[in-house]
């Protein structure tokens, strides 16, 4: 007799372990929640005029998402305030139910990275810190920190790097790929001469406003999908200046998670890299070792969003190409197209593959314990 049996069925069932979530998104309820965190100096400047971005539009995300939030609508806390405010509300929702071991946040508003104004950039970065160390970590030993940097401001992006790995509680520096100029660009160097000295690991975030079209040249998109879709070629872009640059062989040590950015492309990019670098090796000597290796051995990548095709043995195939040890679960709440881990993953897994997906490789790459 045959049966067929849905995967991501079978995959809720096939292993109990306790997991690792790599993205979770907290939120401020009101950009005055961040006044006790800033200094005097920059608390009068935060209340009057706050977001000076690098972006073409003044005062928000140029697509937003389609949804109030970017959020399910079942993720709005019953106590006010937008989703991922409420400690309490996420312990409910996500944390406990699907016995979360480890949380790492990620924080995306206020877009403290990328301000033109890099002073006020520094102390909102140092503000958003503290507030994730005694509003979250100091709550909830589950999770933990992303430190948020300058990008564009390598020298204040290293001694907060120091700072907060002095503190402990933190998991990851959080930069994200679209900066003004590309990420393996040497003025970028100090933040990963940084990560690697405090032995933190780098997440890269897909995002980033830096005042150009993410499609290069050919102006802004018309439509939000395809402000969606360029999340994927803006991390292959990055990951592309970063090896051709030669980041990796500088940092032996440097770990990087690329995080919301799928992994579908994966293989393809370590095809086509590997083929310019052979027919290009005379222009980059500070490659030495042919760029897929480098995909597969230096950077792990998130489920959220996992691309899934029709056939889900293509999937598969990626996976294997990539490496079952460099792929870590996310779950991207409380947004609107997260997932819930008891369903994530449309594919047949073994309990050792699936453990290592859910659990194993997040404790590794981010040192959890």
């Amino acid at each position: 007799m045959t049966v067929d049996v849905d995967p991501r069925t079978a995959l809720s069932a096939a292993s109990k372990v306790r997991l690792v979530d790599c993205d979770i998104h907290p939120i401020i309820r009101h950009k005055g929640d961040l006044k006790p965190y800033l200094s005097r100096e920059w608390q009068g400047y935060h209340h009057t005029y706050g977001d000076f971005l690098v972006s073409p539009f003044a005062t928000a995300h140029p697509y937003p998402k389609p949804t109030p939030a970017l959020s399910r609508l079942d993720t709005w806390p019953p106590s006010g305030g937008p989703p991922g405010s409420d400690l309490a509300f996420m312990r409910d929702q996500h944390l406990d139910p699907h016995d979360i071991e480890f949380g790492v946040l990620q924080v995306l508003w206020p877009t403290a990275a990328r301000h033109r104004n890099l002073g006020y950039g520094a102390a909102l970065c140092r503000a958003i810190n503290d507030w994730q160390k005694a509003e979250w970590l100091g709550r909830e030993k589950r999770l933990r920190g992303s430190v948020m940097v300058t990008q564009e401001d390598p020298e204040a992006a290293v001694a907060e790097i120091a700072r907060c790995a002095r503190q402990g509680g933190f998991a990851q520096v959080m930069v994200v790929p679209r900066n003004i100029e590309p990420m393996g660009r040497r003025r970028y160097w100090p933040i990963f001469a940084a990560a690697e000295a405090h032995d933190i690991t780098l997440g890269c975030h897909v995002g980033g406003l830096n005042g150009y079209a993410v499609t290069g040249g050919a102006g802004h998109c018309s439509f939000y999908a395809e402000e969606k879709d360029s999340n994927g070629f803006a991390m292959e872009a990055m990951l592309t200046s970063m090896i051709f640059e030669g980041v990796f062989e500088a940092f032996p040590k440097l770990r990087l998670v690329a995080i919301e950015a799928g992994l579908g492309w994966v293989p393809a990019l370590g095809w086509r890299l590997d083929e310019l670098w052979q027919r290009f090796r005379d222009e980059l000597p500070a490659v030495r070792r042919p760029p897929s290796e480098t995909l597969r051995e230096r950077l792990w990548y998130t489920t959220q969003p996992a691309d899934e095709p029709e056939d889900p043995k293509h999937l598969r195939d990626v996976f294997d190409w990539i490496g079952w040890d460099h792929i870590c679960f996310a779950s991207d709440y409380p947004h609107w197209d997260s997932d819930d881990p008891r369903y994530a993953l449309p594919i047949a897994m073994s309990r050792a593959e699936h453990r290592a997906i859910f659990r194993d490789n997040a404790l590794g790459v981010y040192r959890l314990s």
